[in-house]
């Protein structure tokens, strides 16, 4: 059964440093302060961001980590972003505009691959450039890209190391040569495009919905909106022991369920929708028919219902009153809160509304997840003890029951909120047509939306383009590394040195047969003719001349021979030869030449090679039904689009109909 598995899912992590630059040797005690302050004006600066993001398993966050080896005393983060690619790249926005915000910050990021910058733009990017020698010389200064270039011989470059650079290195190239290490503006473009459109595009990413929940969980979602991305994954990675605590609910009863809006985000949401799940009937949860107009909503609850409950049954729901107040005692909130104010966080709301209770909520919410670390607490002095159990972060589940014993709330109010919620989202971008994956696709990796062809193009269209453009495929050069597909029509073909191309095949095959064959000759005779001071240089010349002409002339001789073995054979035939596409009355009118010359066998009709290529890549990409192939594949990134295949008929021949 579908309860009997648990789901899995790749916790993928991205980790970004922050160094000070210049990085000039300083008491250690005095640069900690220095760089836990930054800490403080970073995360408050970006609090307006960063408090109302929804991440999908961790928030951004910041600490100090001391220095060890060649990598000196800096701030560090590392944040698991799961399945959704868009929380790694809001923090590529953020590291990149905290750079912008503090000139004398330089910013370094990577995740579970590497150097995924470098990845998004491998399309531009230099070809000394590879993963063996990228390491540290990918950061952001000033808000802008930097790539520390390596010298082409070792020494070339005084003040470029001739091995990938230690930090320290790194940091003080970038102070002293900003100007020289930016990265190209096609390299910055492509990174640029995929952080395009923020902080408003957090908007886009959400999606609003109505759920049909236990009155607990909305009054828990109106204090933490965060909660419902544990919620979502707690039940998407459930597993049966989990599903045990969901038999029988304690915490939150099916009969408190009241209409409510919630807001995801697009992953969350496609996560709790995409699964079918069908709740034990011990429960308490029924489904309505799914004719229902409401079914969705009562489906999203009893699913999301489902992931807090769990959550709920992994903690013990007593706590300790120490663990409430370690946020609201802790030293650096007061002051977490006045910076608050000073970058109009609340937008002038009156302190005590319900408006300005719920944007303090997130804050002290934020600052419990992201600000309020012993390790960043500069005031306790304590910074290097072990973290007591008392101040470690809330759990989810510990998080959401704490909620519930103290905020209190009243059934029948939430209920007088049913008739006032805002409508729903349209959820139809979960069923994307091709042609909008498609273009999905092309935006993701940087292209120009391909344009319809129109009826009229289609019977006009020029086949030749798809012939030509792998004849310029193939004129690239290709390494074990790939092959460089055609990037410009403009880019010179390789150039084929003929002579050079005959002396190698000399060399593989050996003498000509009438050399080898010959047994007119002996050595005495060779050596004679070596020797012969009477040879004149011009019979040499056109010996040369005439060897080169006739090793020509036995290559050409030996092809002849094996289109003439495999002529007969179903390779042969397979093939479309330019006699085959004559005019019929051309063929019939040369039919009796035909018939004289090719009783023999002597005569080969050429193979059309244009025809045969086209007409063999027609049928893979016919074969496709529509669906990504490598034909498709091949011709997109060359630039040829072919139109839509209209004709459902056997595709064995289709150029011969």
């Amino acid at each position: 059964m579908e309860e009997n598995m648990k789901l899995a899912t790749v916790e993928d992590t991205v980790e970004y440093h922050l160094f000070l630059i210049p990085d000039e040797p300083r008491d250690p005690e005095k640069h900690k302060e220095i760089l836990q302050k930054y800490i403080e004006r970073i995360m408050t600066h970006f609090a307006p961001m960063l408090v109302p993001y929804i991440w999908q398993n961790q928030p951004f966050n910041l600490k100090y980590k001391p220095g060890k080896g060649d990598v000196p005393a800096h701030m560090f983060g590392m944040t698991k972003f799961g399945d959704n690619i868009e929380d790694e790249w809001f923090i590529v926005y953020v590291v990149k505009q905290i750079t912008k915000e503090f000139p004398e910050l330089v910013a370094r990021i990577e995740d579970n691959d590497g150097e995924f910058l470098l990845i998004e733009a491998a399309d531009f990017l230099p070809k000394w450039l590879d993963p063996d020698n990228s390491a540290n010389r990918v950061f952001f200064h000033q808000g802008e890209l930097c790539i520390i270039p390596a010298p082409r011989k070792p020494g070339a470059v005084s003040w470029l190391p001739s091995t990938p650079p230690t930090i320290p290195q790194a940091l003080n190239i970038i102070s002293t040569h900003p100007e020289k290490i930016l990265a190209s503006d096609s390299i910055q473009a492509a990174v640029n495009r995929r952080i395009r459109g923020y902080p408003e595009k957090i908007q886009a990413s959400l999606h609003r919905a109505h759920c049909f929940l236990p009155a607990g969980i909305v009054a828990v979602l109106k204090q933490r909106p965060r909660l419902v991305a544990a919620g979502v994954q707690a039940f998407y990675l459930r597993d049966p022991i989990d599903l045990r605590a969901c038999r029988i609910f304690k915490t939150f009863l099916p009969e408190t369920r009241i209409m409510a809006s919630v807001t995801f985000t697009k992953c969350l949401y496609a996560q709790l929708v995409q699964q079918r799940f069908v709740p034990d009937r011990r429960s308490g949860y029924k489904m309505p028919p799914p004719s229902h107009p409401q079914y969705r909503a009562h489906e999203l609850g009893m699913k999301l219902a489902h992931g807090f409950e769990i959550l709920c049954s992994k903690c013990s729901p007593h706590f300790s009153d120490s663990k409430k107040s370690v946020m609201t005692t802790s030293p650096l909130w007061a002051g977490f809160l006045e910076s608050l104010k000073k970058n109009d966080y609340f937008k002038g709301l009156i302190e005590g509304s319900a408006q300005y209770q719920a944007r303090l909520e997130m804050a002290k919410n934020y600052f419990q997840l992201s600000v309020n670390r012993p390790e960043r607490d500069m005031l306790s002095k304590k910074l290097l003890q072990p973290r007591s159990k008392s101040s470690l972060a809330l759990s989810p589940g510990e998080e959401i029951l704490t909620l519930l014993q103290t905020t209190p709330f009243d059934i029948e109010e939430l209920k007088k909120e049913e008739a006032n919620l805002p409508p729903e989202d349209d959820d139809q971008w979960l069923d994307l047509s091709p042609d909008q994956l498609d273009q999905l696709l092309q935006e993701a990796a940087g292209k120009k939306e391909a344009e319809p062809i129109s009826k009229k193009e289609e019977q006009n269209y020029d086949l030749t383009q798809v012939s030509e453009s792998m004849k310029a495929f193939i004129s690239k050069v290709s390494t074990h590394k790939g092959a460089e597909l055609p990037r410009e029509p403009s880019e010179a073909p390789i150039t084929f040195d003929a002579d050079s191309f005959l002396n190698y095949f000399d060399k593989i095959l050996g003498p000509r047969p009438h050399e080898s064959d010959s047994d007119d000759l002996d050595d005495e005779d060779f050596e004679c003719l070596d020797s012969d001071d009477d040879l004149d240089l011009k019979t040499q010349g056109t010996g040369e001349e005439a060897s080169l002409k006739g090793t020509l002339n036995d290559l050409k001789s030996y092809m002849a021979q094996m289109d003439q073995e495999l002529a007969n054979t179903s390779i042969g035939k397979s093939f479309t030869t330019q006699k085959q596409m004559e005019p019929l009355s051309q063929t019939t009118s040369n039919n009796s030449d035909e018939e004289d010359s090719g009783a023999g066998g002597s005569v080969m009709t050429p193979v059309d090679v244009d025809l045969n290529l086209v007409s063999n890549i027609l049928e893979s990409y016919s074969s496709q039904a529509g669906l990504a192939g490598p034909a498709s594949n091949l011709l997109q990134s060359m630039g040829v689009q072919l139109p839509d295949n209209t004709d459902h008929r056997p595709t064995s021949k289709p150029m011969q109909d």
